[in-house]
């Protein structure tokens, strides 16, 4: 039994860093977006975010029997958000800065991840209606701010 239990974590090991290797990219961009850092410089709250949400995925992998490990990793990530929204409200760069951290999860989760309304309000505990007002107030709110496109010669768009 003692050698078993070795190879079964190095088996879980490889798993794991599988996984990261395939999904640490697309996380990592939502975890961009949640936090309102720009993607292309250093992003330290991302990254904590990203790193805390990893590790309660890996101390959970024995357990995820059939579960898909990328979605679990999302839940963590929003939910660590969620209880963490009040770090991220001061501006930072980033393309969703402007938006409530409620609003930029509502966002993240249902236009990046393209998760149900559904899955959106039971996983935040909110109505499906509200999911769809913080929805359509931070599309609106970010169509609003849209930079000018100018037309050659300096001219008005």
């Amino acid at each position: 039994m003692r050698e078993r239990r070795p190879v079964q974590q190095r088996r879980h090991a490889r798993e794991f860093e599988s996984f990261v290797a395939g999904a640490a990219g697309r996380l990592f961009r939502a975890a961009t977006l949640l936090t309102g850092e720009p993607a292309a410089h250093p992003a330290p709250a991302a990254e904590e975010l990203l790193i805390h949400a990893l590790a309660r995925t890996y101390a959970d992998w024995d357990r995820l029997r059939g579960e898909d490990p990328y979605e679990r990793t999302r839940r963590e990530l929003a939910d660590r958000f969620a209880r963490t929204a009040r770090r991220h409200r001061r501006p930072r760069g980033g393309p969703l800065d402007r938006l409530t951290p409620q609003e930029r999860l509502v966002l993240v989760l249902r236009l990046h991840e393209g998760v149900a309304e559904e899955q959106t309000a039971a996983q935040l505990g909110l109505p499906a209606e509200r999911i769809r007002a913080l929805c359509r107030h931070a599309v609106a709110a970010l169509r609003s701010h849209r930079p000018v496109r100018r037309v050659r010669g300096g001219g008005a768009p």
